[in-house]
Formats: C-alpha cells, structure tokens, sequence
C-alpha cells in the first residue's frame, strides 16, 4: 500500500486497519443478534482513527490522549468477544486470530 500520510507507515496503523478487515468479515459471519456484536463495529472503527488523528498532534500530551483512547478502543473490542463466547452466541475458536493478533 502506498502510504501519502504519516500515520500510514506506523506498523500499529497498519495493524489497526487490518483489525479493521477482520471485525467487518466477523460481522457479516455472525449471524447472533446482540449489543456486542453491534459495539464491536464503532469500537473497531475508533482505534484507527484515533492513531492517525493522534499522530497529526504536535504536542505529546495530544498525541498520548488520542493513542490512550486508541488503545481503550481495542481492549473494548477484545471485551466485546469475549461478551459473545460468554453468552455463547459464538464459540471460542472464533476470536482467537483477533485476540492473538496483539
């Protein structure tokens, strides 16, 4: 991928998008109707934006807010499967490459 923006070369970036890919093609697999599954979208979405935005900051405390908000967006995601096994709408097996991801 050819990168025109800083945030694009970040390997966590880089990462976050690929996450991104992964929740999409996990939605429209599951067929569970639940409040999770619908947060799973919005939180997955956040933590991509988040990195770029806060990349685009000058002052470091800028920067550590919008990444800390990143990073509470992930553990939200990881949260959200974890909701679905314990409700068994999915099986464990499914969230594993997600979770093993980072």
């Amino acid at each position: 991928m050819k990168t025109y923006f800083d945030h694009e070369k970040l390997d966590v970036y880089r990462e976050a998008i690929d996450s991104c890919g992964w929740v999409g093609d996990f939605l429209t697999t599951t067929p569970a109707k639940a409040a999770a599954k619908d947060q799973l979208d919005p939180a997955s979405t956040s933590i991509p934006l988040n990195i770029a935005e806060g990349n685009g900051k000058f002052s470091d405390a800028d920067r550590s807010r919008f990444l800390e908000i990143a990073r509470g967006s992930a553990l939200e995601c990881a949260a959200c499967l974890d909701v679905l096994v314990a409700r068994k709408l999915i099986a464990t097996e499914r969230i594993l490459p997600a979770k093993e991801q980072r």
